[in-house]
């Protein structure tokens, strides 16, 4: 058959900042009760637009510029805010949900991490210009909202709270928020409760520590706990420098270092999402899902298809665990030009790079991009601004996708001659949302019937890629799939 037979079509990018405004992002928000929030509106649409909330909660209110609620809200409770956004060439309505309780990040955290594309030799400059281009690309009109610090930023102890203070590289953290926040956007920051972190720098934890309770690799790099945790001081520092995300990140992951972290940040007086990494245990998943807001279900992700596919196709076992407040998270995203330090041409390829966002949709998983943000193509912008996708990502109703069933097929030689794999996730408006993903080296037709599905009648097929109807079928639905790539569908 023809090669194209077997391409994904994608959507195209529309111009985010011309034209009427449209409201964009998830339909619910959760925010603490009495800490400070901040939660960007995302719209795409012509500026300046001025924004407007009727009904939030007692102590929340909305910046008419930026679109950005802030605030501390009073008490526990349920609210229907409408939202209106407005520009020269027209208004947009939507209503949302915001939660005030104890839950926060009610659908998976969308934004940026600097570590896949700078690793270490990252300094407060590129974070800014990050910021500045997850605007002007359009990323923050679509919802992407948290540019994230990894490891590097970190010098010595001091400050009014005796917590870890920004190095030569970082000179004004308070000042570097504050200038995120002045473009809408949130701001993340890394840690670990080791006394150096992976790249060595200042950890959590201060003091001796018995060292023959590690490895002697370990304890030679200093990646031990010491004698004492400052997860209460880094903590205030954090807060007070208007820090909205936390990256926790140890090896192995246990539940007393947790739970401390998870009641410093509770205490500090803002919401910050609280995300484990890496490679959390199994066997403690529920306590994760009880603490944290996120945890790394995996150890790194890499731009190989080996990568990619071994971690978003074996998520399975994690399903029960996540919802709204607490996601599995199978890493980063290594989509557009990126390489630790030394930033390169993707190894994905197109198809590849489709089905890796294609499962992070389906797995309700967070999405922090981490390639350069100021060489985005339209390709990568493609994939990372498709509304549709996102929505599925977003569903409020937090269910994360499965498999429904997965098939090989190999050859005399035991070479793989077809591999194909269907993944499901039920959606709050009651329709499906189903990808079919080709997993060999051939392109297919891949099939999924009605009965897999526990459906019946007729149900109409929507193209979320290519963000087109597909008309209505019974019993059975089949696309033509690209080799290593997917095709997701929402069947209402």
């Amino acid at each position: 058959m023809p090669a194209r037979k077997f391409l994904t079509r994608l959507a195209p990018v529309r111009p985010w900042d011309r034209g009427k405004p449209r409201i964009n992002g998830p339909g619910t928000y959760g925010v603490g009760v009495g800490s400070a929030c901040l939660v960007p509106i995302p719209a795409v649409g012509e500026r300046p637009m001025q924004f407007a909330a009727e009904g939030l909660p007692d102590g929340l209110s909305i910046d008419p510029a930026t679109g950005v609620i802030s605030g501390r809200a009073s008490g526990p409770g349920e609210a229907t805010v409408a939202l209106t956004a407005a520009n020269a060439r027209g208004r947009a309505s939507r209503q949302v949900r915001i939660v005030a309780g104890e839950a926060i990040a009610l659908t998976p955290p969308l934004g940026w991490n600097h570590w896949n594309c700078w690793g270490a030799k990252i300094d407060a400059g590129k974070v800014r210009v990050a910021a500045e281009a997850m605007v002007s690309s359009g990323l923050a009109a679509h919802g992407y909202s948290y540019v994230n610090i990894d490891d590097g930023w970190q010098g010595q102890r001091g400050g009014a709270f005796g917590g870890i203070q920004g190095n030569e590289k970082f000179p004004d953290m308070g000042g570097l928020c504050d200038y995120v926040h002045s473009l809408g956007l949130r701001v993340g920051i890394y840690s670990t409760p080791w006394t150096k972190s992976y790249a060595r720098y200042p950890g959590g934890s201060v003091g001796e520590w018995p060292a023959d309770q590690y490895a002697s690799d370990k304890v030679r790099n200093g990646w031990f706990f010491g004698g004492r945790g400052c997860e209460m001081e880094d903590a205030r520092q954090w807060a007070a420098w208007g820090i909205d995300y936390l990256k926790h990140d140890w090896n192995p992951i246990d539940v007393p270092h947790v739970e401390a972290m998870r009641a410093a940040l509770r205490s500090s007086g803002r919401d910050i999402v609280y995300s484990l990494s890496n490679s959390a245990p199994f066997k403690d998943a529920a306590e994760w899902a009880r603490r944290a807001n996120c945890w790394r279900t995996t150890g790194d992700i890499a731009d190989t298809w080996e990568s990619v596919s071994g971690i978003g196709f074996s998520q399975d076992r994690w399903t029960p665990h996540a919802g709204p407040g607490h996601w599995n998270d199978p890493d980063m995203l290594v989509v557009g030009r990126m390489g630790w330090g030394e930033v390169r041409d993707n190894r994905l390829t197109r198809d590849e790079q489709i089905t890796h966002i294609t499962l992070w949709a389906l797995l309700a998983a967070p999405m922090l991009i981490g390639c350069d943000m100021t060489r985005l193509d339209d390709f990568t912008l493609r994939l990372l601004c498709n509304d549709e996708v996102l929505a599925v990502n977003q569903d409020p109703l937090g269910r994360q996708g499965r498999t429904l069933r997965e098939h090989r097929t190999a050859g005399p030689d035991g070479a793989t001659l077809r591999h194909e794999a269907v993944l499901v996730r039920p959606l709050h408006d009651g329709s499906l949302a189903v990808g079919l993903f080709n997993r060999g080296p051939e392109g297919a037709e891949v099939q999924v019937s009605w009965a897999e599905l526990a459906l019946r009648g007729t149900r109409t097929v929507r193209d979320v890629w290519a963000s087109r109807p597909l008309g209505s079928f019974r019993r059975k639905f089949s696309m033509p799939v690209p080799p290593h790539g997917a095709q997701l569908v929402r069947m209402s």
